[in-house]
């Protein structure tokens, strides 16, 4: 387990890389400017904007490594640790230092993750496990639920849009992460022939451009402390539905989920802290 560990925080921190170069891309482009070919065109033209697609990738490569040899339940937790090599990473980027009270919220973070795998001792359940009938019933939940954040959004004239798009945004990621879970658990299995015969690597092929979508509205649609927070937990608490549900993997309950629920509030204090640290906005960038 310490090896997927490992490898889900290498994919949180190129995450991270990749979430900070690709905010510094798309400040050159207004935020009431609709998203269409033409602005990713310009900031395809953006070598700042590359490099952070390319270290998104790599952050994707290493969650599925990650996937392949854990639970859902355990890798996407983990991730929750991006916002806080973002922090870091941005403020080696732009030449400022972390302040104490920010030291303090990726501390919490860490602690409140930390206590989260612990209350929950995720394990067992497999991809290969899961009935046609729980994926079908996992893909319409999340659409549904997807599909309604982005129409709020649409309808919504106040400050909101953000945390619609943040959360609509880690619901669909935690659908991605269960698509590569199955795509590596047949790649394994039956190597690259049963891959190919599998329906998810189609719907993997077809749900990525979505989510890449997703978080490029969300990164333009207002504030980090207001996205990332909704991005950072809607993530994982989809990812356990999944993982339990369909997955069949198993948790702890009883006087635990006291101590998860405990876990999910420190994080999101200590996310929010985060989220509203001056390194993570659009004027740190700027400077």
């Amino acid at each position: 387990m310490f090896l997927v560990v490992f490898v889900a925080l290498l994919a949180a921190a190129a995450n991270a890389l990749g979430s900070v170069l690709q905010r510094v891309g798309v400040r050159t482009v207004p935020r009431n400017e609709r998203m269409s070919v033409r602005v990713l065109r310009r900031f395809a033209s953006q070598r700042v904007w590359l490099l952070g697609i390319t270290a998104t990738l790599a952050g994707t490569a290493l969650q599925a490594i990650a996937l392949a040899f854990g639970p859902l339940v355990l890798v996407q937790p983990l991730l929750i640790s991006e916002l806080c090599f973002a922090l870091v990473l941005s403020g080696l980027a732009f030449g400022s230092r972390l302040r104490t009270r920010e030291w303090a919220a990726v501390g919490a973070t860490a602690a409140g993750v930390a206590l989260l795998l612990v209350a929950l001792a995720p394990g067992g359940g497999s991809p290969r496990d899961a009935s046609i009938g729980a994926w079908i019933l996992g893909c319409l939940l999340t659409i549904a639920v997807v599909g309604c954040l982005v129409l709020l959004n649409h309808r919504d004239r106040h400050a909101h849009h953000a945390v619609y798009l943040g959360t609509a945004a880690g619901t669909w990621f935690a659908f991605t992460a269960a698509l590569v879970a199955a795509v590596t658990a047949a790649l394994t299995a039956g190597g690259v022939v049963a891959a190919l015969s599998a329906w998810q690597t189609y719907g993997l092929i077809l749900a990525g451009p979505a989510g890449f979508f997703l978080l490029q509205q969300m990164l333009r649609a207002g504030r980090l402390e207001a996205s990332q927070p909704a991005l950072v937990l809607s993530n994982p608490l989809a990812a356990l539905g999944w993982g339990v549900v369909v997955f069949g993997e198993h948790v702890r309950g009883g006087g635990w989920i006291t101590v998860d629920l405990l876990a999910l509030a420190v994080i999101a204090v200590a996310t929010s802290m985060l989220a509203r640290s001056s390194l993570l906005n659009d004027r740190a960038a700027a400077d």
